[in-house]
């Protein structure tokens, strides 16, 4: 399988500021990576390392196997990016701009535009200085994915958007997974779990561990343990049991390395007359709460 990104020890700082402490990164290709992190922890300058909107001090950053920095035109022509920052020619209508970009991109699909323009209710007559936030970003994703790349590049597409427009967002990035490679970064937990293939956690510049949708939410469980008596308290707690809460008659915490047929014996085994464990599944935003607190768990 090949590797549509590659970073392999990449830094980048701005002034005294560390924003990329040898970073390293790998996307499958097919995947839909969900690059997740605190504010500050460097996932847009590691997309915009990615695209060369800035150069890395030292490392290594990979797209298709080529050096970002020498990109051409023929691998540009196979990605798209949208951020939330991105400028558009605003004075352009969205037909024009849809026409303007035609040329830039050889595998343009005329049929894949119109869809895309009819599906996200887009007006072809309106100067894009007068469309609202979320029809803003609309027109960015629609013109990134008309000629149908093989990677695309989501910097907090969801931001600040409408339910209703992030569904619309959604429903068009999911139509293109089967033939793209998608990297997106995002705080809209929610959306990031109804989609990604992967998850990435960045703090502070550096990836904590990347892995599969499916291995993160079956290693995280909040566990509950019901004890008859309160001389329950253990003082050699393992590290990968975080958030902890003692009571009376029950014991909460979240377990990171959660084993079906492990771990009710180490509960067991630190505390005494346990009546009952519920090991209960947890939503990505949990997930990501217990990792932001608890940063150097992964």
């Amino acid at each position: 399988m090949s590797i549509p990104i590659r970073c392999e020890d990449v830094s980048k700082r701005f002034r005294g500021v560390q924003a990329l402490d040898r970073f390293s990164l790998e996307v499958p290709e097919g995947a839909v990576y969900g690059l997740l992190g605190p504010n500050g922890a460097g996932k847009s300058t590691a997309i915009k390392t990615l695209m060369n909107v800035i150069r890395a001090d030292n490392g290594r950053v990979e797209i298709f196997g080529v050096p970002s920095q020498v990109l051409s035109p023929r691998e540009f022509a196979k990605i798209g990016y949208v951020s939330e920052n991105q400028q558009l020619p605003d004075w352009m209508t969205v037909g024009y701009f849809m026409a303007y970009m035609k040329p830039f991109y050889p595998a343009w699909d005329d049929a894949r535009a119109e869809q895309l323009l009819r599906e996200f209710d887009l007006p072809l007559d309106r100067q894009i200085r007068n469309l609202s936030r979320g029809m803003w970003m609309k027109v960015a994703l629609a013109s990134s994915l008309a000629y149908r790349p093989r990677l695309l590049l989501l910097d907090e597409p969801f931001s600040g958007l409408d339910p209703v427009v992030r569904d619309d967002l959604v429903q068009g990035i999911l139509e293109s997974a089967d033939e793209t490679t998608i990297l997106v970064s995002s705080h809209d937990l929610a959306e990031i779990e109804s989609f990604s293939s992967h998850i990435g956690y960045m703090d502070q510049g550096r990836l904590r561990f990347s892995e599969e949708m499916t291995a993160l939410t079956a290693r995280f469980r909040e566990i509950e343990v019901s004890v008859d008596g309160q001389d329950t308290i253990v003082f050699d707690w393992p590290t990968q049991w975080l958030r902890r809460e003692v009571s009376a008659t029950l014991i909460r915490f979240v377990d990171s390395q959660f084993d079906p047929e492990q771990t009710p014996g180490e509960i067991h085994q630190r505390f005494r007359r346990v009546t009952n464990i519920a090991a209960n599944p947890m939503p990505l935003r949990a997930i990501f709460l217990a990792l932001a607190r608890n940063p150097t768990i992964v």
